[in-house]
């Protein structure tokens, strides 16, 4: 006869007065070699049967149980020894059940039971309730309820678990009444999941009630609260508590650090977060996965990646939390390259993404800006489990337009089945990245058919559509229509109108909103003033904004650099000069101008003057030769480009060194005949490279897609997709 699976723990044995031979490796096929359970149930009135303590030996049996076949043959050995009906083991069978995550046999056990007691109904709760099956953990309770079997303090905290996790205000409210009635209203452990329920709901003010009525507070009854506040966004409150909690000299476990840790990351204190770190070292906690998680997460989110990163390769195995925070701790911090590599790596390592995942790995795609890279994110999307989700498409959307192809994300939105507000929005905010305007406009006008409501990023994309494509009338409008859907705008709106006004030439309309603006100008505001005002050549004006600019930042290059070039416009030299004097004095100077492009998945970078490439001599050749054909074309270079835009390249060079010539030449070198070039600028273009770029597009006969620090644009045969409005 086959045996079954060895119990592989010694186990006592209860005959060891009859047999001298210790039984040490147990299982049933060698219980029924030496016949002694057999004798058992056929010698009741025998010595054997007055002396064996049925309850202890098949107690240890069960705790003894390495598999649920294991304790599916002690319990089939119950039924036939008649003993099935025994509280005792039943419930230390759902124990067991529950401990190796047999929650379906686990509830099998009980369903056959006849009559449970309150011990085996805490049994089966805290079984539903420790593998967070809320909705079983409450079922059960009703049930038990029902029976008029009345709870003890074993098994209030879990149902108030249950009520917190699902949540279930209402039925947790009524466990709360009930523990008043039971006269548990003293009893710390109970009262603790009554603070810890109340917070999970969201009412943090009742949970401070009863945490202020606890007569004593263990170090559960502190976490509960620091916690709670954590988790509803009061991350000063929790901190306050925390620091309560220590006062009263008690010692914080793993999880009310992490709740603080959490807090400090919230309010981006990395210095006191820094000095929780070291608490954590001294303590011997730092290989609890939690701690890791949320320490990585506060260095990410302050900026500090390389530290976030080092506490990341101290996990053996990370989990799927700690790989979503360190890839978005890279993607949100601008190290979109590593973020890439890092979820190119999760994924060779076969280990599965969620939502939160795809979103972090398509967000560095877009930072990243290759067209090629996209495609692939694209294609891995499809393929996955995520390829329905509203979300990722959205993210999708948004990259897509970042990486220089609407059409691409047009795509993406028209496959998208379950179009929400956010993937409605994400595409006219594409629309208006590419300044296509009207595209952006029908397409509000389909959203409208379809019965979505706009929420603020719609109208927001909305108004930069229109001031891309200089329709002032229909952004006018749009922002007056915000208030019909209970929308108030914020300072973006109200940046993007200035802007649009004042583009057009409506430079006092645009001051006279300013002034009539219900909320104080921020930087947006009186930035987007100040450009317009350097367009139309508009110093007093201009002048005024920017002394209400260096009043909020007043150690912002950009200001500066902007108002020297609004006194270059208008030939005031000698004010050219003052302002340059006066960066100087302050330690300010102009941020570098660079270019990329993309060939063959690979990223280029040149700066003004370049000729550290390894085909230098070749993209000066083909740099000459543009130079030639522009020329021949009666392109006459606009020279004030190189005189007052400190904002853009060295002024000592030519006008045709700048970076995103060069990147052109090497396109060209680099690319068969009708490939599209895409570039990317981190200034805005100068006036003479627009001008030479558009008549490029024409003469080389090709797409020229080049993305500056406003938007992009669309050079081809000749043309802007700009319309010169930038």
């Amino acid at each position: 006869m086959a045996s079954s699976p060895s119990l592989l723990t010694k186990i006592p044995h209860p005959f060891h007065s009859l047999y001298p031979t210790k039984i040490t490796l147990f299982d049933f096929a060698t219980v029924q070699s030496f016949n002694f359970l057999k004798n058992f149930s056929s010698n009741a009135d025998s010595n054997i049967f007055h002396n064996f303590n049925s309850d202890s030996f098949f107690a240890n049996l069960i705790d003894n149980s390495p598999q649920k076949n294991n304790l599916a043959q002690v319990h089939a050995k119950f039924f036939l020894l008649g003993i099935q009906q025994r509280g005792f083991l039943v419930t230390k069978l759902i124990n067991a059940a529950v401990n190796l995550g047999e929650i379906g046999y686990a509830r099998k056990v009980f369903d056959e039971f006849s009559d449970p007691d309150v011990f085996v109904w805490n049994a089966i709760i805290r079984g539903y309730s420790k593998y967070n099956l809320f909705a079983g953990a409450i079922e059960m309770y009703s049930r038990m309820q029902v029976l008029w079997v009345s709870p003890d303090g074993y098994t209030l905290p879990h149902v108030l678990k249950a009520c917190g996790g699902l949540p279930s205000l209402k039925m947790g409210q009524q466990v709360h009444g009930q523990i008043f009635r039971l006269g548990f209203e003293k009893d710390v452990f109970v009262q603790n999941g009554v603070v810890a329920f109340y917070a999970k709901c969201g009412k943090i003010a009742s949970a401070k009630v009863v945490f202020e009525r606890l007569e004593i507070r263990n170090v559960v009854s502190w976490t509960s609260m620091i916690s709670g506040y954590a988790q509803n966004g009061q991350p000063i409150e929790a901190l306050r508590i925390f620091d309560e909690m220590r006062e009263m000299g008690v010692m914080p476990d793993w999880i009310a650090l992490v709740s603080v840790i959490r807090a400090h990351t919230d309010v981006e204190d990395l210095e006191h977060g820094k000095s929780i770190h070291s608490f954590v070292i001294k303590t011997g906690l730092e290989l609890e996965s939690d701690l890791l998680i949320a320490l990585t997460a506060m260095y990410a989110k302050c900026g500090q990646v390389m530290v976030a990163r080092s506490l990341f390769n101290q996990m053996k195995v990370p989990n799927l939390i700690l790989w979503n925070v360190m890839i978005s701790g890279y993607a949100k911090n601008g190290y979109a390259d590593e973020a890439v590599k890092l979820f190119r790596d999760m994924i060779s390592r076969n280990f599965r993404t969620d939502s939160i995942t795809a979103r972090s790995a398509v967000l560095a795609c877009a930072q990243v800006g290759s067209f090629e890279l996209a495609r692939w994110m694209d294609n891995y999307i499809s393929k996955s489990e995520h390829r329905d989700d509203t979300f990722v498409n959205s993210a999708l959307i948004d990259m897509y337009a970042k990486c220089g192809n609407v059409d691409m994300a047009r795509i993406v939105f028209d496959r998208t089945l379950d179009k929400d507000v956010v993937v409605w929005s994400a595409m006219i905010v594409g629309y208006g990245l590419h300044g296509r305007g009207r595209e952006a406009l029908d397409l509000y006008q389909l959203m409208n058919q379809a019965g979505i409501r706009p929420n603020d990023v719609t109208f927001l994309g909305l108004l930069t559509a229109c001031n891309h494509s200089g329709l002032v009338e229909d952004g006018w409008q749009l922002f007056h229509c915000m208030k019909d859907y209970g929308i108030e705008p914020r300072h973006q709106h109200y940046a993007c109108v200035v802007d649009l006004l004042g583009r057009s030439g409506y430079l006092d309309q645009a001051y006279d909103f300013i002034l009539k603006m219900p909320i104080e100008p921020g930087v947006s505001v009186w930035g987007a003033l100040l450009s317009a005002c350097k367009i139309h050549r508009h110093v007093t004006l201009g002048e005024y904004a920017a002394e209400r600019l260096f009043s909020l930042e007043s150690y912002n290059t950009g200001h500066y650099v902007q108002l020297s070039n609004l006194y270059a416009s208008a030939r005031m030299w000698d004010r050219v000069a003052k302002v340059r004097v006066l960066m100087r004095e302050k330690g300010l100077s102009k941020d570098l101008g660079y270019s990329f492009i993309e060939i063959n998945g690979k990223l280029e970078t040149f700066r003004v003057g370049d000729k550290s490439h390894q085909r230098s001599k070749e993209i000066y050749e083909e740099l000459e030769s543009l130079e030639r054909r522009l020329k021949q074309a009666g392109f006459v270079p606009d020279t004030c480009s190189s005189l007052h835009d400190l904002n853009d390249e060295e002024m000592v060079e030519t006008l045709c060194n700048h970076s995103e010539r060069l990147a052109i030449a090497f396109g060209l070198i680099s690319t068969a005949q009708g490939t599209t070039l895409r570039i990317t600028k981190n200034l805005r273009a100068c006036i003479n490279c627009h001008s030479a770029t558009k008549l490029i597009s024409k003469l080389v006969n090709r797409e020229i897609i080049v993305r500056d620090a406003n938007r992009f644009h669309h050079f081809k045969d000749g043309v802007c997709s700009c319309g010169d409005y930038w």
